[in-house]
């Protein structure tokens, strides 16, 4: 039993690092960047207050755990903007980074989280595609309420983020009906740029 609670102990040290991974947005209100460990609480609270907007019903807990583990890989891969993060070479570095870190905790433990952190990565299931929805919510916002910051500095134009981010609408489709107005109105104040306003420019 000590031997198993040593293990977890060095797990929790490990997963500090996560308070030390930047991204890319900031925080409504402030002038410094997220890190993603605030991340993952925000959008496991998040999850709990969208958990009734669901396309399909969803099974809260494994969602949150789900949310709590998902960026893990961040720590060894560090963190990338989600318009150029979608490589296989990325996503191999997070897989190869998820894996050393539960490797840490008993096995039984680490297999379990493993298959759930998978499952979020394939986005198959119900709870996998509304946990993913609930992942691309905060770093809207954090543009929408930044002047398009995140978006600015990184040319992203809003071809990319409808790209992106309408799985949301698969996992919460209400949710993504009242975002897309927001982008829309992003675009009208000009936050956001169109790849046809570019071409024309």
């Amino acid at each position: 039993m000590h031997s198993q609670i040593q293990l977890i102990l060095d797990f929790m040290v490990e997963i500090e690092k996560l308070k030390d991974v930047h991204r890319k947005t900031r925080p409504v209100g402030l002038k410094r960047y997220e890190n993603s460990a605030e991340h993952s609480w925000h959008v496991c609270l998040s999850a709990l207050m969208l958990k009734d907007f669901a396309a399909e019903p969803v099974n809260i807990d494994r969602v949150i755990r789900m949310l709590l583990i998902h960026d893990l890989g961040e720590i060894d891969a560090g963190d990338t903007i989600i318009y150029a993060s979608e490589t296989p070479e990325n996503k191999l570095a997070e897989e190869n980074g998820v894996k050393r870190i539960l490797s840490l905790l008993p096995e039984s433990v680490a297999e379990g989280y493993l298959e759930l952190w998978r499952e979020f990565e394939d986005g198959a299931t119900a709870d996998a595609q509304f946990a993913k929805a609930i992942d691309r919510v905060p770093p809207l916002l954090h543009n929408l309420h930044d002047d398009g910051h995140s978006w600015r500095n990184h040319d992203v134009t809003k071809e990319m983020v409808l790209n992106v981010n309408r799985r949301v609408g698969k996992g919460i489709p209400a949710l993504w009906q009242v975002l897309e107005g927001k982008l829309d109105q992003a675009e009208a104040d000009g936050l956001l740029r169109s790849e046809k306003d570019s071409r024309s420019a």
